[in-house]
């Protein structure tokens, strides 16, 4: 059961927040390429920082180069690869390596085999591998059992499902545990987490901050361990806006009774 609400919970108090970025931040697109962050959405992300004394990160199934390089200028905490590395507010980076041995045989094997997944996609983040097939949706269940084939025969691999892709990554890595390291660190120690995801990837992101008492948002539909929903990347860009601009409240309760906005709360 969900209780709708006509404006976002206050949100005075002293947060941590954390955000995945493809379906949350930014739109999905075809290709990965394709995706990018309104200008605007970076600077309500950045001023939120630099409110909250730099307590802000990205946590995200991409590449740290990649999240750099979609939010400039700014430069933020991040966790990249689902946690497999990490950049603290300080620059100092935390990275988890794999054999070059282990590495090379890995791709391999999986380029071999999508060699006749025609449309599917291997993208190599050094330490993990992603296999795309939002172009391709008939060869989902082959390419999932490629991936177990791969994490078995390597244990130090896991399989971590996403929306039209399968992560193989470093055992032991996830955005749960990423979000844990920061709230070690200043300056999130000491806050309330919140963390904002729409993949099956952030649910472990979700457990974590459950567990630290925070606030778990989910964008989008589907089961979730989030306890509070929004319905689409747009209403995150209008929920970031109505934190910077109380007054934008009053509209959006009359937007949801037109039927625009969307926030819930699971209970």
């Amino acid at each position: 059961m969900t209780d709708l609400l006509t404006v976002s919970p206050e949100l005075s108090a002293n947060h941590a927040w954390f955000f995945d970025l493809d379906g949350t931040l930014a739109e999905i697109k075809p290709h990965p390429d394709q995706v990018e962050i309104p200008d605007a959405v970076l600077q309500l992300l950045h001023r939120l920082a630099m409110q909250n004394g730099g307590a802000l990160a990205l946590i995200s199934g991409r590449s740290m180069v990649e999240l750099d390089a979609l939010t400039t200028p700014f430069r933020f905490p991040l966790a990249g690869v689902h946690g497999a590395e990490r950049r603290d507010i300080n620059g100092q980076t935390h990275i988890v390596t794999l054999p070059q041995t282990l590495k090379r045989d890995v791709y391999s094997q999986l380029s071999a085999a999508l060699e006749n997944l025609p449309g599917a996609e291997l993208e190599s983040k050094n330490m993990a591998f992603a296999l795309h097939y939002r172009q391709a949706p008939q060869h989902e269940a082959t390419l999932l059992m490629l991936a177990k084939r791969i994490t078995a025969r390597w244990p130090q691999l896991a399989l971590q499902p996403g929306k039209c892709v399968l992560e193989i990554k470093p055992r032991g890595t996830d955005k749960g545990e990423a979000i844990a390291a920061f709230m070690q660190e200043a300056p999130f120690a000491g806050r309330i987490p919140l963390f904002v995801g729409d993949d099956l990837t952030d649910e472990a992101g979700f457990a974590a901050v459950n567990r630290a008492g925070g606030m778990s948002i989910k964008v989008g539909c589907g089961e979730t361990l989030a306890t509070w929903r929004l319905a689409n990347v747009p209403d995150v860009w209008r929920w970031l806006k109505q934190i910077h601009y109380p007054q934008q409240k009053q509209k959006s309760a009359s937007d949801r009774r037109d039927g625009y906005e969307s926030f819930s709360r699971s209970i």
